[in-house]
């Protein structure tokens, strides 16, 4: 027993008819008859009663026929379903903190409009789950600004961006021009969380300087971070395209780093042996045409100076 033979079925009870069954199906009508015979063959009943050249579906018939519309509309959503996924590329995007909260929506926005056929999923979270989320298969492409240590993951770098000590403008440091490295061991710092590649970053130049960070607040959204800053008089590091606006309301004072080692890039990340697909290859032209390029134009920035 087959779809086929249910199709059938239905269209002959429905015609009363087994000629009228099989013009409408574009079947011979032998062909309609044999697959009634079969059905009632395969489950031992009599589906019709032919009287007078008439066809009079029995009770039997009836119950079948209710079944039999349930099951031939499931399969037909089913296969209406499977070959629109032919149709729609699905694309499952990550993003690092910095990056999500920076440029993503706007380079899904771009990807969207160039591929209206593509679904997007994306998932913004620290780099170490990034990538142990593209390492799983779990996302097909990533932009981070953290480090990825993975060597099965391809990384290019595309676009520019760079870190800014921050604190509040009511902070001591707004009111200095210099400040000297070794004054950042005796103050609270608002950090993100383990994993993050920004807090990697400034974890490194810290070392390298033996100074120990004293961290008085973890928060996973620099949201959470940049309140800490501004209302418990925390230092913060944090990419400068997340703080231009409290910069323009005088909410936060910026502190530029002489040394600009950090100095970093959003990058593009995807598995190895990831294939890439046309609208994965037309978001990564995406991602490096984009124009974005964080401003170094900060009215009176401090210096931070070793």
């Amino acid at each position: 027993m087959t779809i086929r033979h249910l199709k059938i079925f239905i269209e002959v009870a429905q015609c009363g008819n087994m000629t009228a069954a099989a013009s409408k199906l574009f079947i011979s009508q032998p062909t309609a008859s044999q697959a009634i015979k079969e059905l009632e063959e395969h489950y031992g009943i009599l589906l019709f009663e032919r009287l007078s050249k008439r066809l009079y579906i029995t009770e039997a018939g009836k119950k079948l026929l209710f079944y039999a519309k349930e099951v031939v509309k499931e399969f037909d959503s089913l296969e209406s379903k499977m070959s629109n996924e032919n149709k729609i590329e699905k694309i499952r995007v990550g993003a690092t903190i910095s990056v999500g909260d920076c440029i993503l929506s706007d380079l899904i926005h771009r990807c969207i409009e160039e591929n209206p056929k593509v679904e997007i999923y994306s998932f913004v979270g620290n780099t170490e789950t990034i990538e142990e989320k593209l390492l799983s298969n779990e996302l097909d492409i990533a932009i981070v600004e953290g480090k990825v240590k993975s060597q099965d993951l391809i990384v290019k770098p595309e676009l520019n961006d760079y870190l800014v000590l921050i604190c509040s403008t009511k902070h001591p440091f707004a009111q200095k021009e210099i400040i000297k490295t070794d004054e950042l061991g005796d103050e609270n710092f608002a950090m993100r969380e383990k994993g993050s590649g920004t807090r990697e970053l400034f974890e490194e130049y810290m070392l390298n300087k033996g100074i120990p960070i004293k961290v008085v607040f973890e928060g996973n959204t620099p949201q959470s971070i940049k309140q800490e800053v501004i209302h418990n008089n925390c230092l913060s590091v944090i990419s400068i395209c997340l703080v231009e606006n409290e910069i323009k309301d005088s909410l936060i004072h910026v502190i530029e780093n002489e040394e600009n080692t950090w100095n970093r890039h959003f990058s593009i990340v995807y598995h190895k042996d990831k294939l890439l697909t046309d609208a994965i290859k037309s978001l990564i032209n995406i991602v490096k045409d984009y124009k974005y390029i964080p401003s170094k134009t900060i009215v009176n920035p401090g210096i931070l100076r070793k």
